[in-house]
Formats: structure tokens, sequence, C-alpha cells
């Protein structure tokens, strides 16, 4: 069949190229759909519940709300595992569904169940599923801002409240429109509510109570339609409308009548704008701000989301009004573009040095750029590959793209073309003619296909366990393979079209193939050393034996980590302070951090996040912070020799200056990354599941301090789960019982008077502005006013509060988190200058020496150690069963365990050369290194299949053993260099790469060139002396690889 493929490629060779044409061309259109993004989206598929519960305490919030939730979702199908976490007045619940699941089937599933579990919550507790989103969905932060003349309709400047009025009627609804969005998320200002803030004295002179003033606003703020009526042939639509518009109406509502007088709000209360009781606000460089975010749609293109919201935001800044303008302060556009361009840079130069190679190892230059024109081809059809199967292009499905690689097979058989064509014309005396030369060209490709497709299907073999990976890892790395597996396919058809049509067509006329100067000189340096290794093989190799074995040794001594970290260019800075820091204190320390911080140079902008945003999809308590450091480029610094390391020194010291923060210091996307795997923020997190929030508390403490014992150990954290102030308002039960009121008449008041309670809306065009109850905040801070709080009796009269109650101000539990049902606490850590999984190992034997848990107390170790484990228990696995794979396939080319086997043993010295390329460099053993020498079994067998091969051919034509070695190695010696060189400098670039990015690319370029350089030293030495070693005369020679292939 693919002799046939072979010659009718040929014979059609115009038919080939116009279909070459049209792929290409499908590839170049493929390329303005593909989605391109920083890093692949590892988000698990997950749900989040939000259930806002005013007044609720986090206990009373876990006991009523979370636990009913999760009790609703329990026994779904498809559920991996669910998180929780219980905070003053927010519940949230996040499920994580198995991979593959369709989100918006899991939604609907949750959707019902919560239905069921509504009716068993408190009155007026509605929970709601978060956006349709990824957890790395805020792609695009904007602030609000007003200038110092700005001035509102009514002569005032903007104040926080007007700017947030903006942002909810003006600018976030036109940005929700832009498609692939599908939240604008707002944090920061105040939303406009009218308040009413009655007097208790003057509610007790009217013997008038809150909820008589609720009343009478609900009763005179309504419109009402009374059908219509027919008159002279017209029909008039009869309307009553009543509702209030301003200030002044809500004023003049009568709320009783006392002696025949009414009793207006306005003669018991003030009325005026008032600000909401907010659970979050905003800073941008040491002053309040409104904060937008976009969220994309899951499945968005964050580059064209970004860059569609960036061209909405700069159209809607043209209406508002003067001075006010809506600044973008993070766009992920930056990071994906510089992130594109560091792979572009890496390609780009990886196929120039390809091609350098190519030119001069060949010597023909129709033949190299025919063999490089495989490279853009196999690209446009791996951009179409690409967007059929949903993989979209970055650091990672990009990154380890070979162009070396992907022009092996063709390199193979254009070198042999040449070889072949040159030696016909030579031994005719005559320059070809066209069927002579097709003939050639198809038996020359004929005789090194095997080793041609051996090297795709190897290098195809090692990468299927990559997309075997699960969880987090599979994320990462399955689109890398994907592209990989996709490119070399492509590559492999070409090899077998599109090459031998173009060598048939081109390489016409006078072929001269004599070896460069380079490959001369190679040869004669090779032929001596040749004989020698065959001379001595028995030393040469337990030499390569021993070498194996210490290597092997060296290996267990070297660091392991999850992936390196990808640069941002920007950092991220959460500020942690100590529970029941009011939200005014946190800004007002918040100001003091970004004020420091903006003294440094390189600081372009500093903005923040305090407690929790609109929608809670990361609820903080108003005690943390997150801020976004965004840096100037680089070339803008005023010292441009200066590292991000000493920048962010220098940074810790300034923050150190600063009393009352803890602080965790990460980059943007890497924050949500740890959280978003498991629920843990940093590299470590140590997970305590029981029932006792004490005990959970004193073991948490307990193996801190063991952590922080442990050399490597940075920014070691127990969770705040405890230290909230609550005052409590306790009702004397004797007390009611005396004056006949139930609880709920004090806890009603109490709640009405401090909380407050909505009375309405007051529409104004599309703007809604809520109507609220609620005594001034005067009184609301003033504890003795409290306390004389007027509770109505039944039977008429009042008593104040403390008659019935006392005040308790105590502190309480300030988080309650939990995991599949099970209470837990997390004590975390990031790990610096050592690597992640020694550090590991020493945290889980000490721990297990200095701390005992209670019965039905347990651990489990989670972060990013969790990914790392996970992948490398998989991996273990999964290799040797790659191994065994390869090795069959090499059985089934050349018919001979035997020759498969000393084919094989290239790996082991591919291996070794990775290795000791990672620990000169010092880059820790990480699941990147890990897919790179995957990638370097496939490139170390290849070789090994050409050099066998031709001894194999050398045999069958009758030479005798030694000289078959010796004349085959000769002959082979030109391809091996070259499919080593190409491979090896295709890789290059990424290897020595310093700019966004390079970091995570380059411990898998680094195993590759070192096992490269190891391989094709085995290959050349020590493969002629154990093909020798392991010779035995046949009685009859089995048929050629070619015919086993062809059968």
């Amino acid at each position: 069949m693919i002799d046939k493929l072979i010659q009718l490629s040929i014979a059609r060779r115009w038919l080939v190229m116009f279909f070459v044409l049209i792929v290409s061309a499908l590839g170049v259109w493929n390329y303005q759909n593909l989605p391109i993004d920083a890093v692949p989206d590892i988000t698990n598929v997950q749900v989040q519940i939000n259930t806002e519960a005013p007044g609720y305490s986090p206990l009373e919030v876990e006991q009523r709300i979370t636990y009913l939730v999760e009790l609703a979702i329990t026994g779904l199908p498809y559920v991996e595992s669910t998180r929780s976490l219980s905070r003053y007045a927010l519940s949230q619940v996040t499920v994580i569904f198995e991979k593959g699941t369709d989100i918006y089937f899991a939604r609907n599933l949750i959707n019902e169940r919560l239905q069921q579990a509504k009716s068993d919550m408190p009155s007026g507790i509605e929970p709601v599923m978060g956006p349709v989103a990824t957890g790395l969905g805020e792609i695009f932060h904007y602030a609000v801002h007003a200038d110092s003349d700005a001035r509102q309709d009514n002569g005032e400047k903007y104040d926080a409240t007007a700017l947030r009025t903006l942002q909810d009627w003006v600018i976030r609804p036109q940005l929700r429109l832009v498609p692939g969005v599908t939240e604008i998320n707002t944090i920061g200002g105040f939303e406009k509510e009218f308040h009413i803030t009655p007097d208790p004295a003057r509610l007790l002179a009217f013997e008038l109570s809150f909820d008589d003033i609720v009343d009478a606003v609900e009763k005179n703020n309504a419109n009402v339609g009374a059908g219509y009526i027919e008159k002279n042939g017209e029909q008039y639509l009869i309307r009553a409308p009543g509702q209030v518009a301003d200030i002044a109406a809500i004023q003049q509502i009568i709320v009783a009548h006392k002696d025949g007088i009414p009793v207006t709000v306005a003669d018991v209360a003030e009325v005026g704008f008032g600000k909401q009781l907010r659970t979050g606000a905003a800073t941008r460089d040491g002053e309040e701000t409104v904060l937008g975010t976009a969220v994309m749609l899951l499945g968005g293109n964050s580059r064209s989301v970004s860059e569609a919201v960036s061209a909405k935001l700069v159209e809607i800044n043209k209406t508002l009004p003067k001075g006010i303008t809506a600044d973008p302060v993070y766009n992920r556009t930056v990071l994906v573009d510089k992130t594109i361009a560091t792979v572009q840079k890496n390609l780009l130069e990886g196929a120039v040095l390809v091609v350098v190679v190519l030119l001069v190892m060949l010597g023909n230059v129709r033949a190299a750029l025919l063999t490089a024109m495989v490279i853009p081809i196999s690209m446009l059809m791996l951009m179409t590959g690409m967007v059929q199967t949903k993989v979209s292009a970055n650091l990672m499905s990009l990154g380890a793209l070979d162009f070396g690689l992907i022009v092996d097979g063709a390199v193979i058989i254009v070198e042999n073309c040449i070889l072949r064509l040159a030696g016909r014309q030579h031994h005719l005396g005559r320059t070809l003619k066209l069927d002579e030369r097709f003939q050639t060209v198809f038996a020359a490709t004929r005789e090194v296909f095997t080793p041609s497709l051996i090297s795709v299907l190897v290098v195809i073999l090692v990468n299927i366990p990559i997309l075997a990976l699960t969880g987090v890892e599979g994320k990462m790395f399955t689109p890398m393979a994907m592209a990989v597996i996709m490119a070399l396919l492509s590559a492999l058809v070409l090899s077998l079209t599109f090459v031998p049509a173009a060598v048939a067509l081109l390489l016409s006329g006078h072929i001269e193939e004599k070896d460069n100067l380079i490959v001369r000189q190679s040869k004669r340096a090779y032929t001596p050393i040749l004989s020698w290794v065959l001379k001595f093989r028995i030393a040469v190799l337990a030499g390569a034996v021993l070498f194996v074995i210490a290597i092997g040794g060296l290996t267990t001594r070297m660091g392991t980590e999850f992936i390196p970290n990808l640069d941002e260019g920007d950092i991220a800075i959460q500020a942690l302070r100590i529970p029941g820091t009011s939200l005014t204190q946190s800004l007002d320390m918040q100001f003091q951090l970004e004020r420091a911080v903006l003294e440094i140079p390189e600081v372009k902008t500093y903005f923040s996040r305090v407690g929790t945003a609109e929608v809670a999809s990361d609820p903080m308590g108003p005690n943390i912070s997150d801020g976004y450091v965004m840096l100037k480029d680089h070339k803008d610094w005023p010292n441009p020799d200066k590292s991000k390391a000493q920048l962010l020194e220098e940074i810790q010291e300034k923050l150190a200056l600063i009393p009352g923060n803890a602080f965790e210091i990460s980059q943007p996307i890497q924050l949500r990354f740890n959280e978003l795997i498991s629920g843990v923020r940093s590299d470590l997190g140590v997970k305590i599941y029981g029932d006792d929030l004490d005990q959970l508390l004193k073991s948490g403490t307990d193996i801190a301090a063991v952590l922080n014992g442990i050399e490597g150990a940075e920014g070691v954290k127990v969770e705040q789960v405890s230290g909230l102030p609550i005052l409590s308002v306790e009702a004397n039960r004797s007390a009611l019982y005396r004056y006949g009121l139930n609880g709920a008449d004090v806890q009603d008041i109490v709640a009405a008077a401090t909380g407050g309670e909505e009375a309405g809306l007051i529409f104004d065009g599309d703007r809604r502005f809520t109507i609220v109850v609620r005594v001034t905040e005067r009184i609301r801070n003033d504890l003795s006013a409290l306390e004389r709080l007027p509770i109505p009796l039944p039977q008429g009269g009042y008593v104040p509060l403390n008659e019935v109650a006392t005040l308790n101000l105590a502190p309480g539990p300030n988080q309650i988190s939990r995991e599949n049902g099970k209470r837990r606490l997390v004590v975390s850590a990031n790990v610096r200058g050592r690597d992640l999984g020694g550090f590991v190992a020493d945290v889980q034997t000490q721990i297990e020496q200095q701390v005992n848990l209670p019965p039905g107390y347990w651990l489990e170790y989670g972060g990013t150690f969790e990914q790392l484990q996970s992948a490398s228990e998989r991996l273990s696995l999964l290799v040797p069963i790659t191994l065994v794979m390869i090795f069959a396939l090499l059985m089934m080319t050349f018919g001979s365990a035997k020759d498969a086997a000393l084919v094989f043993s290239g790996v082991p010295l591919a291996l070794t050369g990775g290795v000791i390329a990672l620990w000169l460099r010092d880059i820790p053993l990480s699941i990147t290194a890990g897919v790179g020498f995957i990638t370097l079994c496939g490139v170390s067998v290849l070789t090994g299949v050409m050099m066998v091969s031709a001894f194999r051919d050398r045999l069958e034509q009758g030479d005798d053993i030694d000289t078959s070695i010796q004349q085959g190695a000769i002959l082979r010696l030109r391809p091996i260099l070259m499919v080593a060189l190409v491979a090896a400098l295709g890789f290059l670039p990424m290897a020595l790469n310093t700019s966004t990015g390079a970091e995570v690319q380059r411990p898998l370029a680094t195993v590759v060139i070192g096992g490269i350089i190891s391989s094709t030293l085995l290959t050349l030495l020590v493969l002629p002396g154990l093909y020798r070693m392991a010779y035995r005369k046949p009685k009859n020679l089995v048929g050629n690889s070619e015919d086993v292939m062809a059968s």
C-alpha cells in the first residue's frame, strides 16, 4: 500500500502539489480562528454555588446553608469532590465534576437539587450558581477614575458612590454585551441607596416601630393598572401611579394617625442618600477606586475577548461624563502576546538553524529548501488539527515542537535520494531521463522508508502516555502531546507524498553528491575511532554500562518540582490582617502598602481588591486583600540590569516596614492556579480533617511550628479560622416571659435597626435604587444607644432592649472550611531555595515524628505537590508500558528480538545525557523535564534504527560482518549527524531563551539536547561494537526490513 502511495505521488506530482497548496491555504484560514492563550486553562469542571445570608455568623452559615447545599448535591453523578467555605454572611460550595462532564449538564443537575434544598433554608435565602467561567476567566481589570476637576450635575465632586453608579448602570451593561464575556464583576465604591433613618426617641413618642415605616413605604410605592375603557371609538388604559420618585415624596408618606393628625416619615426619620453595608472595596495607587473585572465565558479565546473588551472600553470612555475614565489596569493579552512571541521566536530560530544544518550537510540548496518546506506546511496542517480538536496555541501546546523532529523523516529520504540520484548519474555517465529519475527516487524513498516511518511512530508512541495523564497535569500536557502527534503525522504524510513528488520534480539536471568539508572531516576522524571501538568493544561497552549506573545514582540526588513557574512579568501580593479587622481599617492599611510600593521606580501601578466582590467568585474577609503590582516594561526600568528577584527583595523590604500585615507574594495567574487546583494557594498545603474547630487549630499550630523548622519553608500560614469579634444580642428567656415577648420580636427589631430592612425600590429610567430603613450610623456604632432600642410590647407600650437581652462581645469562628463533607483546616507553605519533592519528604517525616493527632483526625497533603505526586505515579506506570510498545514496534520492524534489543539499548544512554544536562544547568527534575525524557526515547531509537538497518542491508548484499559494520556505519554517519544536529539545534533557542515563558520550556529543551548528544555518541561508538558482539552467522538470512514492513 505504501509502495503504491509513493509511486502515485511521483507519477501525479502536480496533483500532490495542488493538494499541498489547498491544505496550506486551509491552514492559513484556520490560523485566524486558532484560540491563543498564555498557558492551558487547567481548571477542572467546577460549579460554584454562592449563597448570601446577611447577618449570619460563619457557624450559622455552615449549619443552616452550607451543610444543606452539600447534602443536596450528595449522590449527583460524575461528582469528583466538593469544597466549601462558610464566612460571615456568605456560603460558597464548589462542586468539582469528572473530566469531560458537560458544564451545562452539571449546572442543570445542581439547579434541580438546589430547588429542593431551598425549602429547608431560612426564608429569603437564595443559593445562586457562579458564572459559566473557568477559574482563570478573569482576563481584564479596569478602574473607574475621576479627575480632580470632574463634577456631577449638582456641582459636587465625584465620590465613590457616584463612580459606582456609573459603573453599574453605564459601563457594565455595555461590556456585558461583548461576545465571550459572561460576567462583569464589580468591587469598590458604594451602591447608591435611599436611607430612611428613624430616631428611636421619636418612634417611641409616636408609639411606632420599624415595621410600621416599612409597611407604610411599601403601601405608598406601587403603580397599579386598572384595565381600560372605551370612549368615542378610542381605548384608554387606566393607571393609578403611586411610585415615589425622590426624597421629598418619601418624606410625605403617612405612617400613622395620632389624634386625627397624620404622622409622616419626615416626622419620625431622616431621609437621604445613603451607603450600602458593603463586603468589599477596591484601591488603586493609595486611593479608593471602583474596579471592574471582565470574566470570560468558558471555552472563550482569552486574547480575542480581552481585545474586544479593551476596544469596547475605548468606545464607552467617549460617552462618559467629562473627567471620568475607565482605565485598563490588567489585560491578559499582554502576557499572551509576550509568551506567544517567545514561542514564535523559539520556533523561528529553530527553523533557521535546521535549514542552515540542511544546507551545510546536504550540500545541495534545492534539496535543503525542499526538506525545509516540510516545516511550514506541517505547521499549517497542525493549525487545522488544533482548531478541529479545540487545542489552544499556548506555551505548553507549542512548547515541545521541534522542527528537527518534524523534518527528520524528510531528511533521511532526501539525503538518500540525492545519494542514489548522484550514484545513478555517475554510473550512467549522463543526466537521468524522466522515468529513470522517478524510478530512482522511488527506490531511494523505499530503501530508507522504514527508519523514517519508525522515527515518527516511535515519537508518537512515546507521546501517547502523556495523553493518559489526568487532572491538572493532564490539562497542562495533553495539548502538548496532541500538538506533537498532529505535527508528526502531518510530517509523515508529507514525507510519503510531498517529499518524493518534490524531489522528482525539482532535483532534475546534473546532481552533484559530494561530501562537504564537515562531513569529510567527520568521516576521516570517525574511521579510526570506529576501528578502535570495534577492537576494544568489551571495554567500551563496560565503560558505557558503568557510566549509565553512575548517572542513575546522580538522578536520585536531584531535586524535583511540578513545573517551573512561568514569569508573568507582574506581581500579586496577598495581604492578611488579623480576623475582625474592619473594612475601613483594612483600606487604610492597604493605602499605606500601595504608597510604599509605588516609591519603587519600576512599579507602574498597584491595585487591590479588599474583601469580597459583588459576585463572590473569590470570597475573602475584609481583613484580606489581593493586590496586583503591574511593572513597567523592562526597557523603562532605571537600571535595566536589575533582576526580578532583586526587585522582589526590594518590595519585601518595603512591605516589612509596615506593621499589622502578613504577606504572600506570587503572580496573578499563579495565585489562582494553586487555589483552583486544590483549594490551597501555596506550593504545599497540609490539610487536617476533623470535627472540633479548636482541636483543628491546635493541631494546625503544631504543624506550622514543625514547618517553620524545615529548611526552605517560607510564608508558613495557618488558616484563619477563629478570632472574628461577634457582638451577640442574647435574649433573657425569663424576661421575655415576663413581658409576653417572643425571641423573634427582639431579633426582628435588632436586625431591622442595625442591618436594615428593604422597603422597596425607586426607579430612574433603567436604574433602580433600594429604599432601606435603618438607624443612623451614630446609633449603630454606639453600644449604649443600641441597649436603649425600644422593643414594642404586645399589650402596648415599649421596653428597652437591655431589659430583655444582654449584649456580649466575644471572638467566634472566622471561617469554616469543609472538603467532601468534613471540616478541615489548612497549614500552607511556599518553598524557596530547594526542590518541592525533597521538602515534602522532610515535612512528612518530621510531622510523623513530632505531631500526634487525636482519634478521628487525619492529614492529607495538597497544593502543587499533589499534582507532582499524581503525575509521577501515572508516568511511572505509563513510561514502562510505552517502552514495551517501542520494543514491540522495533521487533516487528526487524523481525528479530536481538536487533530490536540492540536498537533499544540507545534509550538508557540517551536518558543519561538528559540527566547530565539538567545537572550541569542546575535544573530540578520536573514534569516538563519528564516530557523531554519521553521525547528523547523516540529520537534515540531513530538513530539506532538507521545504523542497524545499514548493517543488515550490507549483510544481505553478501558482505562479511566486519565490512558490513565498517561501511554501514560510515554510510550512515552523515544522516545520523544531520538527524541529531537538526533535532538538537531545533531545541537550542528554547534552551537558551530568557524571555517570558522560557523558564517553562527550558527543562524540556535541555533534556532533549543533552540526550541527543549522548545518544548519538552511543549510536556511533557503542552500537557497532555491540552489534559485532551479538552477531551470530545465520543459517539463512532473514528477509530485509523493508520486506517485513511491506508485508
